[in-house]
């Protein structure tokens, strides 16, 4: 029973759970998307990834994450459980995987 009056025991776990719903329903609209993409034609929004110079913003992207993360890591502090640095590793590594991707995407789709 508390499972089902866990979004309304405050204000913050409802934002949360609103949120979490809402990431959940565009990520599901965004698979759907996807599925459906190879009975199309390519778009406009596909062509601009694979486009020539769409590897040097990748690359730059890239270039950019490794300097972001690199910095910002080292000026947080390492110790204990309540620090970001698990946090901000965690978006790093999550943000690099999706740039890489990009990248990927762009060389190979010539």
């Amino acid at each position: 029973m508390q499972l089902l009056t866990a979004p309304f025991a405050s204000i913050t776990s409802l934002a949360a759970w609103s949120i979490a719903i809402g990431a959940g329903i565009v990520i599901c609209a965004l698979v759907l998307r996807a599925a459906r993409s190879s009975e199309e034609r390519s778009s406009r929004w596909s062509r601009m990834f694979t486009h020539v110079n769409a590897r040097y913003l990748f690359g730059f992207l890239f270039i950019g994450w490794v300097l972001t993360f690199g910095i910002v890591l080292q000026l947080v502090p390492h110790e204990g459980a309540g620090t970001p640095y698990g946090t901000l590793g965690f978006v790093g590594l999550i943000s690099g995987t999706f740039v890489m991707f990009g990248f990927l995407w762009s060389v190979i789709g010539e």
